[in-house]
């Protein structure tokens, strides 16, 4: 049976999980992702394979640090979750495995770099409450600078989550219109409307504004999606001014103590089944070429995507979240 473990106490329980009776045979797994997403996949697994798992579910940053400071002796196994932006930077942490399903994966989103194993597709969105926007129209970036909304705005810090860095991406090759570094006046405009308010977890996000504490959000799909099929007052808002649609993945933390049971998780989790359960269940997008796309979610090719520089990015990426820190706090 599963156990879940959530936030600073969880280095404690897994050192106990560790040492006490019969813990190396469960399969530790780091995850970023909602728990109502979790719950059902390592249920499937525990299911399928009689493994039983123990997950520590925290945000991608604060897991990240907990794998570097780990290095040579792993409390965790696999790292299920952070988009491909934040973790190939830290891809030396992680295993080479080629799972037997990269056959089936979209040529673009296959596994080139050895421990970088995609597992779902996430285009980034703006999240809106029907209840709270009343008249104002919302299309894209462009009018979550409306001074109606001034504090309205649900946003994560881009260093705590993975999806809120996809969106800073997101909106500085937007408004940058191809070059991000063209982005940052809008992103400054953005953080004055924020009023002060960052968000520590990429769930106060999508449930904030579904809970009616805030009118729109900076959130992903699938934090969006579920609400929208659950009949919540919420809509999804694919931004005018272009989306950038990114896979996330799975990988094995590096000497993980259970390295046969971390590849099996690896082989169900992009397998068929966990691939359906994914599409039809958890409204996400599939990495799989023969898994038809989700119902209720609008087709990629009605959506005007947009392209990232991935060199770039890497590149740029403590840079424009110590730029992202320093404009936010000088706009408050």
């Amino acid at each position: 049976m599963k156990k879940i473990f959530s936030g600073f106490l969880a280095a404690i329980l897994l050192t106990t999980a560790f040492t006490g009776c019969g813990g190396k045979e469960n399969l530790v797994v780091y995850c970023p992702h909602p728990l109502e997403f979790i719950n059902p996949l390592i249920s499937e697994f525990e299911t399928q394979t009689g493994i039983s798992v123990e997950v520590v579910a925290a945000g991608t940053g604060e897991l990240l640090k907990r794998v570097e400071s780990e290095q040579g002796n792993p409390l965790g196994d696999v790292f299920w979750g952070g988009s491909l932006s934040t973790m190939e930077p830290k891809k030396d942490l992680f295993e080479n495995y080629q799972s037997p399903n990269e056959e089936y994966v979209f040529d673009n989103m296959k596994n080139t770099e050895g421990s970088l194993t995609r597992f779902t597709n996430i285009p980034s969105v703006i999240m809106v409450n029907k209840n709270l926007i009343g008249d104002i129209k919302i299309e894209g970036y462009e009018d979550l600078l409306n001074p109606a909304l001034k504090g309205k705005i649900a946003y994560c810090d881009p260093s705590k989550s993975s999806s809120s860095f996809e969106h800073l991406i997101n909106m500085l090759y937007a408004m940058g219109n191809g070059d991000p570094e063209k982005g940052w006046e809008y992103v400054e405009n953005l953080c004055k409307n924020l009023d002060g308010k960052l968000l520590d977890g990429s769930s106060a996000v999508y449930k904030g504004i579904a809970h009616g504490e805030y009118t729109v959000g900076l959130t992903f799909e699938e934090g969006g999606a579920k609400y929208v099929a659950d009949g919540a007052p919420v809509k999804l808002v694919y931004m005018k001014e272009g989306v950038i649609s990114k896979p996330d993945g799975v990988y094995i933390i590096k000497e993980a103590k259970n390295m046969e049971k971390a590849k099996k998780f690896i082989d169900f989790i992009t397998g068929k089944d966990a691939q359906t359960i994914i599409i039809e269940k958890l409204n996400r997008r599939s990495v799989r070429k023969d898994i038809a796309p989700p119902n209720g979610l609008k087709k990629l090719e009605e959506i005007n995507l947009i392209q990232d520089d991935q060199e770039v990015v890497i590149a740029k990426k403590q840079e424009w979240l110590d730029k992202f820190k320093e404009t936010f706090i000088n706009t408050h």
